[in-house]
């Protein structure tokens, strides 16, 4: 099944998630720190959507932004940090 990810930032604060009828069933949030830097501090994803690769849809749609807007990604969040540990292709948006 394929879900539609969308991006939202605000202020200093932004998103990547899955919502379905205005419900976010997945998220992936970061905080900005400064212009090209930002901290991704929590994933969360529905029971409904457990098992189907949703977090690391989510944490491929913020490396490819990451890369596109030359923004450095610090992985406070376990779930991105042990993404970050296991697969070196994504590791070019460390800070």
């Amino acid at each position: 099944m394929s879900h539609t990810i969308h991006h939202q930032e605000q202020d200093a604060k932004g998103a990547f998630y899955i919502a379905h009828d205005g419900q976010r069933l997945a998220e992936m949030t970061y905080s900005r720190t400064n212009a090209t830097m930002i901290i991704v501090d929590h994933t969360e994803v529905d029971p409904s959507l457990s098992g189907q690769g949703v977090g690391r849809a989510l944490l491929g749609a913020l490396v490819e932004w990451a890369r596109t807007t030359r923004t450095k990604v610090v992985p406070l969040c376990p779930f991105a940090k042990a993404q970050f540990g296991k697969d070196a292709s994504i590791r070019d948006v460390l800070a």
